[in-house]
């Protein structure tokens, strides 16, 4: 699907075109100069939902820890996950409306909007000391981020199909860029006071131990809504816009196998961002790595770069040299083999366990950073169907005037998946540990084979691309 046609001086076409013939010398500038500015506001926006959602990873599970709402430390995983699953839960109840919303009143109103409710709800989550207020900041945060399907709306907005292949992965490593800076800022700024009691000794740090981070990024959050109130455009006439329902976009056969996909995608790539922390964090005998926070910060933050790294050097080739429906397929295809060599990592650190310390000798310790480096380059290969799907609603969907509504309803099957996928696997990551299910690898063994199953449904996405092009 394109853009919606128009002349060449019109606002409301793509602003990058390469029909140049038909556009003055200073229209041309004029209107790259407008997508310069558009793109660098939807790039910064883009990065707000990861920074927000991944930022408490690193101090998730010793934050439920000081609520004393456990004794046994195996079961904190229980409570973290329904902290981690809440943030989708509500992101997925408000996503559809807030993108339905934007093809009737615009894209910029709701996009703010969103922001500054997310400012204030990351502030709150900063100052909660009990489960219940932290599950309510979280709550609140994820209903104001139901706003994020629309930004990726506006970028197909002023793109045309032959900018897309250096455009999509640009705006793509802004999403690990997030995925970088949210645990490096959780890592880091979590119990300050505690960590440099000579710069940060004060008592209302001290009382509120996560409150730093989340200040910090309730401030990226308010640059986001003063850079798209300043310098966002709404660059598309809504006003005798007909928008498809939901049951009309679910009646197109590629945007139902791309919204089943999408679910299955979701749900085996957020269980490994929730697993591979509470694996890292969990004690090297009781089936995990035994890392400190700073050090998941750290990991977490070598996954962030592979994913931009393959987003700014291996996408472009990828859009330009290979059908867009292989590539969703077969990048999908890497989960499975992620799933399983994560056990690997703890079989080899107990094996290099110094006597009865749960100490490893620097060798064993590097050794063990390399084998994390390999897993978390595997996983952000399996990341990057997210940029992809984005451009199979551009092309395969049904209606220009829908365009919001089609990627919310995509983001919300993301969302659904994403809402459940922390808590599920979480609790079968403790379940296998507590019962030395398959050696406490239960877990692993589960996640490998729904990862079979969402390789399944990439292929019908791919089938029916087939189809649509015989078609043709």
């Amino acid at each position: 699907m394109s853009c919606p046609p128009t002349t060449s001086d019109d606002e409301t076409q793509p602003l990058l075109r390469h029909d140049a013939e038909n556009s003055p010398g200073s229209t041309r500038l004029h209107r790259y100069s407008l997508y310069l500015s558009q793109l660098a506001v939807l790039c910064f926006l883009r990065m707000l939902d990861p920074l927000n959602f991944t930022q408490i990873f690193p101090y998730i599970n010793e934050f439920v820890s000081k609520m004393h709402l456990t004794e046994d430390s195996s079961q904190i995983g229980f409570y973290s996950g329904a902290i981690e699953s809440i943030f989708a839960l509500c992101q997925l109840i408000a996503i559809y409306p807030w993108s339905s919303l934007s093809d009737r009143t615009g894209r910029r109103p709701v996009i703010i909007a969103g922001t500054l409710g997310l400012t204030f709800s990351t502030i709150l989550f900063g100052v909660s000391q009990s489960f219940l207020a932290a599950m309510i900041a979280r709550a609140l945060a994820g209903l104001f981020s139901g706003n994020v399907p629309i930004i990726p709306t506006v970028l197909c907005e002023i793109t045309d199909p032959e900018s897309e292949s250096v455009v999509f992965p640009f705006f793509g490593i802004f999403w690990p860029l997030g995925m970088i800076l949210g645990p490096l800022i959780g890592g880091s700024l979590s119990n300050i006071a505690q960590k440099y009691p000579m710069f940060f000794d004060y008592l209302f740090l001290k009382t509120y131990p996560y409150f730093l981070p989340c200040l910090v990024i309730a401030a990226i959050n308010f640059a986001g809504v003063c850079s798209a109130y300043f310098f966002l455009r709404e660059l598309v006439n809504f006003a005798d816009a007909k928008t498809l329902s939901m049951k009309e976009l679910l009646s197109n056969r590629m945007i139902h196998c791309l919204c089943t996909s999408a679910c299955f995608l979701s749900f085996v790539s957020t269980a490994f961002d929730v697993i591979f922390v509470l694996f890292c964090y969990t004690p090297i005998l009781k089936g995990g790595l035994g890392l400190e926070t700073s050090q998941i910060g750290y990991a977490l933050a070598i996954s962030g770069l592979s994913a931009a790294f393959f987003q700014l050097v291996l996408m472009p080739t990828l859009l330009r040299r290979v059908d867009h429906a292989k590539c969703y397929h077969f990048t999908i295809a890497v989960w499975p083999v992620v799933f399983l060599i994560l056990p690997g990592l703890n079989i080899f650190a107990r094996n290099s366990l110094r006597g009865n310390n749960e100490n490893l000798d620097d060798d064993a310790t590097a050794m063990l950073w390399i084998g994390i480096g390999v897993v978390l380059v595997f996983a952000k290969i399996g990341f990057l169907p997210y940029t992809i799907n984005t451009l199979l609603v551009k092309r395969y969907g049904p209606s220009a005037s829908s365009l919001g509504a089609s990627n919310g309803l995509l983001q919300f099957f993301i969302c659904l998946s994403r809402s459940f996928s922390p808590f599920v696997s979480s609790s079968v990551f403790v379940v296998s540990a507590e019962n030395n299910l398959f050696m406490g690898y239960g877990w692993a063994i589960l996640l490998s084979v729904i990862s079979l199953g969402s390789t399944h449904f990439s292929g019908c996405i791919l089938a029916e691309s087939k189809r649509l092009h015989t078609l043709n």
